[in-house]
């Protein structure tokens, strides 16, 4: 994985997010224990949870509010600096803790990549936008799921994963990563 694709997965997580409007903050998404607003608030949190992991940092910024203001703004403010965490000489090389145990940077920057992605396409999903995001970098993601997931990860909360939902045969590749951790995309 490279930072090029945390870059365009987060271009892809702008795009959808300035397309939610107001009237849409209150309903329901993919992740069942949230709504829209608290699903933006974790995709600007979890910009800043990798920030922080791969700074040595304890988080202290979570994001929780963000879709009370601009959340475009502090979306874009949050990956900007994720970004530029994921960029520094050595970050990929270096071994970090996300909060679950130590792990090399450039795994860490996979989660990243990967969370930032599928929780656009729950938010596209959630608003009715359209979930055909990215086919390279969803079947790039998959890939790297499909190798690296393990079932102890799943649980049918979702709590970090959730149980492997079967995609039908036309689903996108972007539908295929959802429903390959969790999510119900028929």
């Amino acid at each position: 994985m490279a930072v090029s694709e945390l870059q365009q997965a987060q271009r892809i997580a702008r795009e959808v997010l300035t397309n939610v409007s107001a009237g849409q903050l209150d309903g329901p998404t993919p992740c069942a224990k949230w709504n829209v607003a608290q699903l933006i608030d974790h995709l600007v949190g979890a910009q800043h949870w990798a920030r922080s992991a791969m700074a040595g940092e304890e988080m202290t910024e979570t994001g929780e509010g963000a879709s009370s203001g601009d959340f475009v703004a502090a979306f874009d403010d949050a990956a900007q600096r994720s970004l530029a965490a994921f960029e520094e000489d050595g970050a990929l090389g270096r071994t970090v803790n996300p909060g679950f145990g130590d792990m090399p940077g450039a795994a860490l920057l996979g989660l990243a990549t990967t969370d930032t992605f599928t929780h656009a396409w729950d938010v596209a999903k959630a608003t009715g936008q359209d979930t055909n995001l990215d086919a390279d970098l969803a079947k790039q993601l998959l890939k790297a799921a499909q190798a690296s997931i393990q079932e102890g990860f799943r649980d049918p909360e979702g709590n970090i994963f959730g149980l492997e939902q079967k995609a039908p045969d036309s689903a996108t590749p972007a539908d295929q990563l959802a429903a390959f951790l969790g999510r119900t995309v028929g």
